[in-house]
């Protein structure tokens, strides 16, 4: 697509939060060249969730308007942990975990980003990099900085106020972070608000590198359904790659007060369009537009460009109906929708996982109840499943737990059930 440089930066800052210089992304533009485009990803977990899609889905403008994005693996800098956002140290991983978790990042990229076109795209890691750094090199790397500036990072500045400890070694996260925009010559950096410390500090390093200084392009942080921050940690994430069934029910649970938020950062419709859908439909019928636009988008092997009215149309349904409509006929979507009615009417699903129990972890064929719904992966722990059950949290068959130390048989298939909508089918194995 080739569009003014006007017209490219009309469109790119859309739902921008900060884009640091501005003149300067227009002067880039209007340079006629291919951009860099970077973001940095630490594969501290194995899934991309759908607040890390409101960055990609930016960049995929970028790619779609000619330029090149670059992706940047943290598999070093994830051995520190970003401490951006965090009250407390992150336990460090090793690089091993990182490069495992990776492999599952570089898959999921694909389904929002066009990656077979290596003019378009570029997956880097800063390992590369960061692993050959000499002591001479870092030390030239944080002279940039002082030490106060450092503290006027938020996250740092309260767990200083607060007496939380910072270590050392999280200082040095923001520098290793800026040197990767280095040897890539990085245009443009993205990434959410919450990394615009760490984006500015990579316009410091570049200068002093003798690099032109990168534009900083921060997108809205998209919070879990619950209102904190998206985390696995929390259980309020949407994973891009998960079931459409799973798609469909967290985001039918994103508390009411999210929502037109999720419809501004997570879709292209427009603000009339939504604001049509949540007076029309409601919060129940505006929740099934939302869940069945994404869950219908990410269950395709890549998503389309835009998450509009078309995408919303071509599943069969009306915008104008506002969720109140029905789709007939045989779907991903159709059969997610059904799947959550079903257990929302109290029923359960047929399609749940199956755990086999191992005979071994039975004594005379029985087993404690607290003990199974942790073997089926429904609780962490013996004494989580304990404290579920004494908020009425667990069943089996249907049957409210009453005692998570009571041993039961099995000798045949059970439905284990955490909450609404969370099964398991456990029955004896090998």
């Amino acid at each position: 697509m080739t569009l003014s440089a006007t017209k490219a930066l009309e469109a790119l800052q859309v739902g921008a939060v900060d884009i640091i210089p501005r003149e300067e992304l227009f002067k880039k533009l209007e340079s006629g060249r291919r951009l860099k485009v970077k973001l940095g990803l630490d594969p501290t977990r194995p899934d991309i969730h759908i607040g890390h899609a409101v960055v990609l889905r930016k960049m995929r403008q970028f790619q779609e308007l000619g330029h090149k994005v670059v992706i940047i693996i943290g598999d070093f800098t994830a051995m520190i942990g970003d401490p951006s956002g965090r009250s407390a140290t992150r336990p460090p991983l090793t690089l091993e975990e990182t490069r495992a978790n990776a492999r599952s990042y570089v898959e999921q990229v694909g389904k929002i980003l066009i990656t077979e076109d290596p003019q378009r795209f570029e997956l880097r890691y800063n390992s590369e990099w960061l692993e050959k750094l000499g002591f001479a090199e870092i030390i030239r790397l944080t002279s940039q900085l002082t030490v106060a500036q450092m503290l006027e990072r938020e996250d740092f500045k309260n767990r200083y106020t607060n007496g939380i400890p910072i270590s050392i070694h999280e200082f040095l996260y923001p520098f290793a972070q800026a040197y990767d925009s280095v040897p890539i010559q990085a245009d443009v950096e993205m990434g959410g608000t919450d990394q615009k410390f760490n984006l500015l500090v990579g316009r410091e390093v570049q200068r002093a590198y003798g690099l032109e200084e990168q534009v900083v392009f921060t997108m809205p942080l998209l919070v879990g359904g619950d209102g904190r921050k998206m985390s696995k940690s929390y259980d309020n994430y949407i994973g891009i790659a998960e079931e459409p069934s799973e798609i469909y029910r967290k985001l039918m649970k994103v508390e009411d007060l999210y929502l037109q938020t999720y419809f501004e950062l997570c879709t292209d419709l427009t603000p009339e369009e939504i604001q049509g859908v949540l007076e029309k439909g409601g919060m129940v019928g505006a929740h099934r537009v939302l869940a069945r636009l994404l869950a219908g988008a990410y269950s395709q092997p890549r998503i389309p460009p835009r998450l509009d009215r078309s995408v919303y149309e071509g599943m069969g349904y009306r915008l104008e109906s506002a969720g109140q409509d029905a789709l007939p006929g045989d779907s991903l979507v159709a059969e997610a929708e059904a799947r959550y009615n079903a257990i929302a009417k109290g029923g359960i699903p047929e399609d749940i996982p199956v755990v086999p129990i191992n005979h071994r972890d039975l004594q005379g064929g029985q087993i404690p109840l607290a003990r199974l719904f942790t073997l089926a992966g429904l609780t962490a722990s013996n004494s989580e499943a304990r404290r579920v059950a004494e908020q009425k949290g667990l069943r089996v068959n249907g049957e409210v737990v009453r005692d998570a130390n009571q041993p039961i048989a099995l000798n045949q298939p059970l439905v284990l059930q955490r909450g609404k909508d969370r099964f398991v089918r456990v029955q004896p194995g090998d």
